[in-house]
């Protein structure tokens, strides 16, 4: 994959972090969320260095993580998200922080869907 782009974009007006998107020739776009630090040092100009950063370590753990399955003939799989793991807590926050970047929107985030009865016959 060549890199043709990269788009940086703050999330919660960087308060929370950024996201970095790396986008390649064939359409491809690795995403990487940068979480803002304690010292709030994180912007616009060093958040590529910070996604390097973690794509760096990501793909030595990955590398890691295969030889040690590879080894000891373990199986690697992905991690429960919050629906899943039946984690109260986390889709409450994703709802607030969906519903703070979507703020002032005509039509914000819903979890819930409305449904119309059918079998009503007009009289």
């Amino acid at each position: 994959m060549r890199i043709v782009g990269l788009q940086v974009t703050a999330e919660r007006a960087g308060r929370s972090g950024f996201t970095v998107e790396f986008i390649g020739d064939g359409d491809e776009v690795v995403t990487v969320m940068c979480p803002q630090d304690k010292a709030g040092s994180l912007n616009r100009l060093n958040a590529i260095a910070k996604a390097k950063e973690i794509l760096h370590a990501a793909i030595a753990a990955d590398e890691t993580v295969a030889a040690a399955g590879d080894q000891a003939g373990v199986r690697r799989g992905t991690l429960p998200n919050a629906r899943r793991a039946h984690d109260r807590d986390a889709m409450e926050e994703q709802l607030d922080e969906g519903l703070e970047d979507t703020f002032p929107a005509s039509d914000p985030v819903s979890i819930a869907s409305s449904t119309i009865a059918k079998g009503h016959s007009r009289r």
